[in-house]
C-alpha cells in the first residue's frame, strides 16, 4: 500500500462517516482505517456499523468500543472534571443502550492496535497512544523527545492516533512522524461545522493531508434533538465550538476556542 485514509472518533455521526467514505474512495486510497470510538455524542449508534462493513473499513478498538463491547460501567474516556464526566455518563448510557448485542460483540473483539507497511514506512495505528488507549497526546503539551522515544520503543516509523478530537502532525527524527488523524464525530472547536480525516501517502516520502468533511450537520442536529441528547452536544454540531470536554484541553488549545 502507498495511500490510505484514516479517521477516528465517529461518535455515532453516521452522516459524516458516509461523506468521508465517499470522498476517500473518490481519491483512490488503497485502504480505509478507523482508529476507534464508533459511539458517543451523536444519535443512532447502529447506523454506523453497516457503513463500516459495507466499505471494508479496518477498525481498531477505542476506549468507548472496549467499554461498550465489554459492558463496562463507563466510557473510560480519561476525564477528571466532574462536568465532563457528567456529560460522558449521559453519552455512554445512550450509546450502550442503543447498540445492538451483535455490534457490541463485534466491538469487544476488535484489536487494540494494528501495524502495517505503507511504502517503506512501518506504521502503528492506535487510539490514544501506544502506551494507553485513553492517553491524551496534545500538540502543545507533548514533546518531540517523548514521541521519538515511543517510536524507538515500539520500533516504528509512523504513529497514528485520534482520541483528543483535534488533528495534528509532527515530523520527528530520522524521517519518523506522529499524526493525530482527527475525528469525524464533531468539529474540532474552531467555529466551523466540518469534521476531518487524514490521507497518508508514501511515494516514496511520507505526505500527510488533512481533508475537511462537509456533511448535513443540520440533519444530525435535528436527530440529536429527537433523541433527546443534551443541547450542549447539539450546539457543538451547529456552531463548531465545544461546550463539553473543555477541561481536558491544555492552555494553548483552549485559547483557540470560544469558551
Amino acid at each position: 500500500m502507498t495511500r490510505i485514509a484514516l479517521f477516528g472518533g465517529i461518535y455515532n455521526n453516521y452522516l459524516a462517516l458516509e461523506a468521508a467514505l465517499a470522498d476517500a474512495r473518490r481519491r483512490g486510497v488503497d485502504a480505509v482505517h478507523c482508529l476507534g470510538d464508533m459511539g458517543a455524542f451523536g444519535p443512532h449508534p447502529d447506523r454506523v456499523f453497516p457503513l463500516l462493513r459495507d466499505h471494508g473499513v479496518l477498525c481498531i478498538q477505542g476506549n468507548y468500543d472496549n467499554s461498550v463491547g465489554n459492558g463496562l460501567g463507563d466510557c473510560q474516556c480519561g476525564y477528571t472534571d466532574p462536568r465532563d464526566n457528567y456529560f460522558a455518563r449521559i453519552s455512554y448510557s445512550y450509546t450502550f443502550k442503543n447498540t445492538s448485542a451483535v455490534n457490541r460483540d463485534w466491538l469487544r473483539d476488535l484489536p487494540a492496535q494494528r501495524r502495517l507497511l505503507l511504502g517503506r514506512y512501518r506504521v502503528l495505528l492506535c487510539h490514544g497512544s501506544p502506551r494507553r488507549t485513553n492517553e491524551f497526546l496534545w500538540e502543545s503539551a507533548t514533546s518531540s523527545a517523548f514521541l521519538n522515544y515511543l517510536c524507538d520503543t515500539h520500533q516504528i516509523d509512523v504513529i497514528c492516533t485520534t482520541h483528543t478530537g483535534i488533528k495534528w502532525h509532527r515530523p520527528l527524527d530520522n524521517d519518523r512522524h506522529f499524526i493525530n488523524v482527527g475525528v469525524l464525530g464533531r468539529p474540532e472547536n474552531d467555529g466551523t461545522t466540518n469534521v476531518w480525516y487524514a490521507i497518508l501517502s508514501a511515494e516514496p516520502n511520507l505526505t500527510v493531508e488533512f481533508v475537511p468533511v462537509h456533511y448535513d450537520f443540520q440533519r444530525l442536529a435535528a436527530e440529536m434533538r429527537e433523541e433527546k441528547l443534551p443541547e450542549e452536544f447539539v450546539e457543538t454540531i451547529e456552531t463548531g465550538w465545544w461546550t463539553t470536554c473543555l477541561e481536558i484541553l491544555p492552555g494553548k488549545e483552549r485559547r483557540r476556542g470560544r469558551m
